[in-house]
């Protein structure tokens, strides 16, 4: 049976008679990574705060829990349960980042030595015991959010919400990120995740809500969203003429390229659709050069979902497109 990190029901609100969330449903199981996408200003953040307890969700909203609290009843329980790191940092640049460490540790009401000895063990987690006596003004970006992220652990949080935590960090302090948040769910954390890189969402999200107008457009996991997009397909490529024309007529839907001997033959890239291809061509006796399987990524989905392509540099081709 599942258990639930948090469940949102009917989820709504409103800001000036302007709806930011209309009614969207979210149910999150324990010890994974859910990660909400969608285009600026469609929520997200919105989301994070009301499930946080920052923001209070309209009246007319479900009921929602959050670590098996409702938040309705019993905010203060929820509180006890979460962590929250938000798209700004909490980092005081003006004190060491042993010291950012220990105010959180007071603010947890945590006794001096106890928070000593969380401060020390989580330095050195991070991988921060060489700045820890510096001023945290002094950190790299991906030091101040690996320092960020140690603060919100002070409290022993079960559920975690990262909102946009990799957001201008260079490639190397993302993927130092992503090994954070994969080694916090391996101990039995939930990840919230909102990102505006899809390829991290697609790399750490056990599964993925899209968010548009106020809406989820779908949710399920990244492979399941992908199945949602037309354009999969198989590349056949073949080197002798005579058997790419035996193949042409193996696979009379294919899309042919005459000068390139390749076919393209449509396909959702599962495991199914992939071995019944292979068995017509095994029954007509014809072997590929090369098979490569091509599926849409959710770059493509978010698009098709949206309307809003989230490469700047694909922006007006795919906008001519879908015209």
């Amino acid at each position: 049976m599942t258990s639930w990190a948090i469940t949102a029901n009917g989820l709504r609100k409103s800001y000036g008679g302007k709806t930011v969330l209309d009614g969207i449903d979210l149910a999150v199981p324990e010890g994974t990574v859910f990660s909400l996408l969608g285009p600026n200003g469609a929520g997200k953040t919105t989301a994070v705060k009301i499930l946080s307890t920052l923001v209070s969700p309209d009246p007319a909203s479900g009921e929602i829990r959050v670590g098996g609290h409702d938040l309705a009843a019993d905010p203060r329980a929820a509180r006890a349960a979460i962590g929250v790191t938000g798209q700004f940092s909490a980092v005081d640049g003006l004190i060491t980042g042993e010291e950012n460490m220990l105010l959180m540790a007071d603010l947890h009401h945590l006794s001096k030595r106890e928070g000593r000895r969380v401060a020390a063990e989580l330095l050195e987690r991070f991988d921060l015991v060489e700045a820890a006596k510096k001023p945290a003004s002094t950190y790299s970006g991906g030091m101040k959010r690996r320092l960020d992220i140690a603060m919100t652990l002070v409290g022993d949080p079960r559920i975690i919400f990262l909102d946009e935590p990799t957001t201008g960090l260079d490639p190397r302090s993302r993927h130092n990120m992503w090994q954070i948040i994969r080694g916090l769910v391996s101990g039995g954390v939930t990840v919230f995740l909102t990102t505006q890189y899809l390829e991290e969402a697609d790399q750490l999200a056990d599964r993925i809500a899209v968010l548009n107008d106020g809406r989820i457009a779908a949710q399920g996991t990244a492979e399941e969203l992908k199945r949602l997009i037309p354009g999969g397909h198989v590349r056949l490529r073949f080197s002798d003429p005579g058997v790419y024309r035996a193949s042409v007529a193996a696979l009379g839907e294919a899309i042919r390229d005459e000068e390139s001997l390749t076919l393209q033959v449509p396909s959702d890239g599962s495991q199914r659709a992939l071995g019944t291809l292979l068995g017509r061509l095994d029954s007509a006796g014809i072997e590929a050069d090369e098979l490569t399987v091509h599926t849409p990524d959710l770059d493509d989905v978010f698009f098709a979902l949206t309307g809003t392509d989230p490469r700047p540099d694909r922006h007006d081709l795919n906008r001519e497109n879908a015209r």
